[in-house]
Order: structure tokens, then sequence, then C-alpha cells
């Protein structure tokens, strides 16, 4: 029997998808040519130092006294310079990253200036404002005794000022890409401004500021124009590797050549070195483990043994002190707050509804709010700095501090306390443990699942003994099943905080179960605050009730009736608390909405046709999206009906229904 052999896929295929994913077929000749003249011309003098080279007396001629004494000297004023660039270039870079000024556009350009200024007439500057006769040369001379022109501290001068704009422009595009989120974070901890700096900012810079160093000493190691100009050409004094080459040009051009070659052969090493990270970019983060049951199990994994918890050291209990909270928050977000301590506040609302600036003007953050009230117990935190108040934030993305593990994370903010080192690091694993991450104290946030993120941010939060708790979203990022379950630690752990614990979200869930109080804000303003139950029974926001899954309509009160502003009506069992004219929400759930082939008889008052924009299957129900047709346009509702119920009907997009709600059903709530 005979058969035909299934075709292959051409194996080619696969190769082809990648060449074109990596780049757009044959370059034009137009502009193949020209770039590759430009390679050539660039290649060229180098070519010509390789050719050149002497390669048989090459050690001779680097080794020769007067190389090496040039070189030793370029070594001490390259390294200096790079000693002083980083002492002054480090906070320049922080300043022009993370201060809005009057004038930063032309500092910026200050700052580049020498890059782009020529060497010799940068020289002529450093004279005029630091030799003797300069602006205050002279006085560094009188009062100091301190002369720069032809000296090696000169040439340290003149090897900065052209070498630290590399440096700075490196470092600030660095910390420009760094979210100032860490910051933020580390100062809810505790931490003041210098720790912030130097145990998050720069460790989470160190690319770029290693790139920018490099390119700075590079940079000095080879500076010849301002230094000739203002430092001099003094063998021994001020006499660099450059100039040696200058002046070797004359007499020894071999020697010359030699040493060129050194100095052609580091530059290149640097830029190697570097490899195309002179801009600060940092390397892609480990991917983070997804582990959407948020298990530990295996968290030893790689990771090293746990630490011991010091036997002489016991953990004490958490802080008992109650924190009630009283505040007046005044700026976009515009609002009074008061809740005893023990108190979980859900913060709910649409987006721009300021939630996020209540939280960052509770921490001192924002300009676009501020407390001018924030007692907390005994004390008033409004006008203190934001590492004073107390109070710890918990971003949507944790913002855990990627090179920092999980444990000394959570102890960071006992540690900028003052707590002795032991004993943090105790506290933190007792509260990593209680929150059952401890197995992964020695891992570092690109090795944690969301969940496990989430719950180390947690740790760290509650750890730091903070009189006010801000969680901005903890949960958004989180699948349904670690969502569920980092909910249930959340709440078991908020139980027995001593002070209030304010919490952003989107999810009614999050809201009826973890809070005592919800706080509805719209356009900065507080709508409704009051338990969950009261808000389910009787919200006073459109958002809120479409967020419970209600239907919504707002409009004027007309008695026991709702004018919509469509000139569409609906009636109401009762009338609420209000007069004529005032602003009301009329609330009906969607299992209280009903569906019919023709116009209903009988009891219903509220009845109009509606056309089926959208059908969703929800378990045993189907919920229906109707838009309202002709008169009653703007009463589009949803409904929730049984499978059985929408099989009858013949429910299908576009079809014309007739939509029907009883007055009983109705709630009015006047606004």
């Amino acid at each position: 029997m005979t058969g035909t052999r299934p075709a292959a896929a051409p194996p080619a295929a696969p190769r082809v998808r990648r060449r074109a994913a990596g780049r757009v077929g044959r370059p034009p000749i137009a502009l193949a040519l020209p770039a590759l003249a430009a390679v050539v011309f660039l290649a060229l003098p180098l070519a010509g130092v390789l050719v050149r080279t002497p390669w048989s007396n090459l050690w001779s001629e680097l080794t020769a006294s007067d190389v090496r004494q040039a070189f030793s000297l370029s070594l001490t004023v390259s390294f200096s310079a790079l000693g002083l660039s980083l002492l002054f270039g480090v906070p320049l870079a922080w300043v022009l990253a993370r201060v809005e000024f009057p004038g930063k556009t032309l500092v910026r350009a200050l700052v580049m200036l020498p890059m782009v200024l020529p060497p010799t007439v940068g020289g002529v500057a450093l004279l005029m404002g630091f030799g003797r006769n300069g602006v205050i040369g002279s006085l560094l001379q009188d009062w100091f005794g301190l002369t720069l022109p032809f000296t090696t501290k000169g040439a340290v001068v003149a090897a900065a000022f052209v070498a630290m704009p590399f440096l700075v422009i490196s470092l600030e595009g660095t910390l420009a890409a760094l979210h100032p989120r860490y910051e933020e974070t580390a100062a809810s901890l505790g931490a003041r401004p210098l720790r912030a700096f130097l145990t998050v900012t720069l460790p989470m810079t160190a690319p770029g500021l290693v790139a920018g160093a490099a390119l700075c000493w590079a940079r000095a190691l080879g500076e010849f124009g301002a230094t000739i100009t203002f430092a001099g050409n003094l063998p021994g004094v001020t006499q660099t590797l450059p100039l040696q080459v200058y002046l070797m040009l004359q007499d020894d051009p071999q020697g010359a050549t030699a040493v060129s070659l050194l100095l052609l052969a580091v530059a290149m090493a640097v830029l190697l070195v570097l490899r195309g990270r002179w801009t600060g970019a940092r390397p892609a983060a480990a991917r983070r483990v997804e582990d959407p049951a948020g298990d530990v199990s295996g968290g030893l994994a790689g990771a090293g043994a746990l630490p011991e918890r010091p036997e002489a050291e016991s953990v004490p209990p958490a802080e008992a002190t109650p924190w009630p909270l009283a505040a007046e928050v005044t700026g976009y977000t515009h609002l009074s707050l008061s809740a005893p301590p023990g108190t979980t506040i859900a913060v709910v609302g649409p987006n721009g509804a300021g939630k996020t600036t209540l939280l960052r003007a509770l921490l001192g953050l924002t300009p676009l709010s501020r407390t001018e009230t924030l007692r907390l117990g005994e004390v008033d935190a409004a006008r203190q700095a934001p590492h004073r108040r107390g109070v710890a934030w918990v971003p949507q993305d944790g913002a855990l501090f990627p090179h920092l593990t999980a444990l000394s994370n959570t102890a960071y903010g006992l540690r900028a306390q003052g707590v002795p080192r032991k004993r943090a690091r105790a506290e933190a694993l007792d509260w990593l443990e209680r929150l059952g991450v401890g197995p992964l104290a020695r891992r570092k946030p690109g090795r944690l699942s969301g969940g496990q993120a989430q719950r180390v941010a947690l740790a760290r939060a509650l750890a730091a003994r903070p009189r006010l708790l801000l969680l901005d979203e903890p949960l958004a990022a989180l699948d349904q099943t670690t969502r569920a379950h980092v909910r249930h630690t959340l709440r078991e752990h908020l139980s027995g905080f001593a002070g209030v614990c304010l919490i952003v979200t989107h999810d009614p869930v999050e809201a009826v179960s973890l809070a005592g109080q919800v706080l509805v804000l719209e356009d900065g303003r507080q709508v409704q605050y009051a338990p969950p139950a009261e808000v389910a029974r009787h919200p006073r926001s459109p958002w809120v009730a479409r967020m419970l899954g209600r239907n919504a309509w707002t409009g004027t009160l007309d008695g026991a009736e709702l004018c919509l502003p469509g000139g569409a009506r609906l009636v109401a069992a009762e009338a609420p608390q209000g007069a004529d004219g005032d602003a009301a929400l009329a609330v009906v759930g969607p299992e209280a909405v009903a569906l019919h082939r023709d116009r209903p008889e009988g009891s219903p008052r509220n009845v109009w046709r509606a056309r089926v924009r959208e059908l969703t299957a929800l378990g045993g129900r189907v919920r229906v999206l109707a838009t309202a047709l002709g008169e009653a346009r703007g009463l589009d509702a949803i409904a929730e009906i049984t499978t059985a119920a929408a099989a009858d009907l013949g429910l299908a997009d576009g079809q014309e229904v007739w939509v029907s709600v009883k007055a009983t059903e109705i709630t009015l709530v006047a606004l």
C-alpha cells in the first residue's frame, strides 16, 4: 500500500521570521556607502597608530623614565579629578534630576558647556577664574595660601572641569529613569533624605554611576588643552601623559606613537567594559517568578539558610499605643477625616477622584494637596517632614528595594529608626513569618512572585511601627487566588493594628471584607463616609453604585420622581428627604430589572423601550445591557435574568425589548 508523506514545514521559514524581526532587509546603497565611508574615516587614524607602532621596542618605550613619570602623574591627576567630580557631581546630578527650580535649563547648559567648549578656551576661562589675577584666584592665595596655575592641583582642577560633565549627565539620566516612589517609600519608613539617598538611590543607580565615573576618569586621563593652558607643562608637576606625547612628537615620533597606543588601549578598554551602558541604562531586571497560589514551598531553594533569630534577643510585641486619626486636607483633595484606632477605611472613587493624592498628602509628598491638620494620637504631624510623620506607605507595586533581600527590606524601617541591626532583623523575620513568607527571607524581590512581594511589602510597612498605614491598591496586580489569600492575611493583621489604615481599592469585595468605613471621593471631594453596609444600601455616588453592580441614574427630584436630563422620569414608591429640584440618585439592583417581548401590563410603573447591546453569561444567569430608545434615552439599564428566561425571550444583540422596574424596587437618594 502506498501513501503520501505529510508535507513538512519549510525549515527556512523560522529563520526568515527571525531575520525579519531583527532587521529591515538590505540597506539602500545611498545609505550603506556613506555609512561605510564614515567607519573607514574613523578607523584609518587608529589603524595608522597600529601600523606605525614600534612593536619591537614597545616595552622599552613605555618603560622609559620620563614616560613612567608622566604616567604616574596622569593616574594621580585623573583619579583626583574623579574624586572631585564624585564629590560635587553626584549631588549636582541628583538636584538636576529631582528638583525643579528657576534657571534649571541654564544650569544644565552650564554643566554641558565644557563638553563642547574648545579645551584651550576652557583653560583660559580657568585662568580668568582661578588664576593669580582671576576672579577668586587672589582670594585663594591671600586667604588659604592656595595657588592653582602651574601646579599639580591646577592640573587636577583642569581635568575635573572638562571631565565632570560626563559623570553628571550620565548619572542624571539614570536618576531621571528611577521612579521617585522608592525614595518616597524609604521616607515613609522613617529614613532621612540623606539615608534614603545613600541606601536606596545610589545602590539602584550604581550602573549609571559606574559608567559615568569610568567615562569621567577616561576623559580626565586624556585631558590636554585645558591642562597645558591653565597648569602648564612642567615635568613631574603638570606634565601628564598626553602632554608627554605632545613633546615626544618633536624628538621621538616612535615613542609618541607607542604612548598614544597606550592611551588608545585604555580608552578602548573603558568603552568595551561599558558596552553601550554610558547612558546609565540598567541591565534588565530578573524576571519575577510567577506563583499564582503564592506558595512559599521550596522558598529556600538556591537562597541559602534562613537567618537565625538571636537567642538572647526576644522580639518585642507589636506597638500597642493607640493612634486615633484626625486630618484636614486642603487643595485638590479637600476633606476632613477622623477615625478611632483600629479602623480600616476603604477609599473608593473613579479615576482622578483624588484617592492617591489623599494618601500622598497624608505622607507630605505632593504639592497638589496639603495637610492643614494631621493629628495621630497626641501628635500633630502636619508640619513634620515625611520621614518624621510615622506614616507608612505601601504603593500599588510594593516598591520593594530590588538590591535588598526580603529580610533587609523588612528591617529597613527599623534600621532607619535607629533599632540595632540584630534586633531589627529578628523583628523583621518575625513579621515575615506572620505573613507566611519567612522562608523567602534571603530572596531578592526579582525572585518573588507577585503575592509574595506584596506580603513582604506589607510586612515592611507593619514592621516600621507606623501610626498610620496607607495601602494604595495593594492587591490590584494579583490573580484571584493570591488576592483572596493575601486579603485574608491582611484582614487578620489589620484587626490588631493600633493605628488607622487607609486602603485605596476598586474592588467592592475588598472594601466590604477589609474596611469598617468606606470613604467615597469624587473630584477631590468627600461624597460619602459610612460603614460598608450603609454605602451598599444607600450609595450617594453613581460610580459606587455601579461598582457594586447596581443601576444608577442621576437627575433632579420632583416629589417621589426622578427627572433625568433627557426628559425621562422614574417613579419611586417613597420620596427621599430633599426639596423638589435637588440633585438625586436612583439606584436599582440588576435583579429587579425585568425584560419583556411586549409592553407589560399591570403593576410596573416604570416601563420603556430598549435595545439589547450585550449579553454576558454569569453562571446560571445572564447579564443583559439594554440601551434605552425614544423618549427614555438616558435610562440604559443592566438586567440579570435566568438562562431559562433569556431563552424564552430569545434574546440576541440588537433585539428590541421592553424594560420594567417596579416603583418599590427604586431607591431615591438625595445628593
